[in-house]
């Protein structure tokens, strides 16, 4: 499998989580039901599938080069000045 095809996978489970949990609160809402711990759960809920999705769209960006060559981080040599 390659790298595109592990992001869609990954992508398109992210997205089934994130429609799930704003469809519970949809559906929360047209019932009326927009208080209590069921509708605090909803929130949490989605509030962690949007997290998810959009930390899986900015990774942070690291540069592996200070680890594997001793050198400080956003330097050019092995020194810190």
């Amino acid at each position: 499998m390659t790298n595109y095809d592990d992001y869609r996978f990954q992508s398109h489970h992210i997205l089934l989580e994130l429609d799930a949990a704003t469809t519970a609160l949809m559906m929360l809402v047209s019932g009326r039901q927009t208080e209590g711990p069921r509708w605090c759960g909803a929130v949490e809920r989605h509030k962690l599938a949007y997290e998810t999705w959009a930390a899986f769209l900015r990774p942070p960006a690291t540069d592996p080069m200070p680890v594997l060559d001793g050198r400080a981080t956003g330097q050019y040599g092995p020194f810190t000045e």
